[in-house]
């Protein structure tokens, strides 16, 4: 009779462990991100408590099962790692990744096929980028066919190649401290002035409307600042 309680007792006691157990898991979904736009597909989620290891999917969404307190390591080729707390209340978390800081960072990214819309990552990334010492250049448009993949200058006008043009024409919408130039404006901006070129292109060029249907250019001057 003694052995028979101690059994039932040491059965409840598993039982009770299990379900305590099962009841500190949940399941989060999230999304990751890159720009806050752009899906990022394959990147590699690690949840600390259990080791496992999940990928997002084409749309950049993934499922994780988690502790109520957890963290999750997020990874992707040209990325920067990101760690993101998981509390009892985290049922959804959307992790945006940042380019890291190395010229290559979008090569690496497309090609290990964390990204299919490789264009607009490169026109997103020549937002963020904001460093680089323009006085080396001879003159505005050395700088833009020498740091920007598709752009050429044809008669004196800015071509951007793969743009989804609305607009009449071929050359690109140049804008210099918010207003928009002509091309006698354009090519007379001294590279010592300069502090930060884009270009956009398709979905990142939508906000100029029809008039960014061929890609926008967009300068940054120190007077301007």
């Amino acid at each position: 009779m003694k052995n028979s309680v101690q059994v039932l007792l040491l059965l409840t006691a598993g039982i009770m462990m299990v379900c305590t157990s099962n009841a500190q898991i949940k399941t989060v979904v999230g999304k990751v991100t890159a720009f806050e736009e752009i899906a990022v597909l394959n990147a590699a989620i690690q949840v600390k408590s259990t080791g496992e290891v999940v990928y997002s999917d084409s749309t950049g969404s993934f499922s994780a099962k988690t502790g109520m307190n957890d963290v999750l390591h997020v990874s992707a080729e040209g990325f920067a790692k990101r760690k993101v707390r998981i509390n009892e209340e985290t049922t959804v978390v959307i992790v945006n990744l940042s380019l890291i800081r190395k010229k290559e960072a979008a090569e690496l990214a497309v090609g290990y096929g964390h990204v299919k819309d490789k264009e607009k990552l490169y026109a997103m990334s020549s937002i963020e980028n904001s460093n680089t010492d323009y006085s080396r250049y001879r003159n505005i448009y050395q700088i833009l066919t020498d740091n920007f993949t598709g752009v050429q200058v044809i008669n004196g006008e800015v071509i951007i190649r793969n743009s989804n043009s609305f607009a009449s024409g071929n050359a690109a919408l140049l804008i210099v401290d918010g207003k928009e130039v002509d091309n006698l404006t354009f090519g007379s901006i001294l590279p010592n002035d300069i502090q930060k070129v884009s270009v956009l292109k398709d979905a990142s060029a939508s906000v100029y409307g029809t008039r960014g249907g061929n890609g926008v250019v967009i300068i940054e001057t120190r007077r301007g600042e």
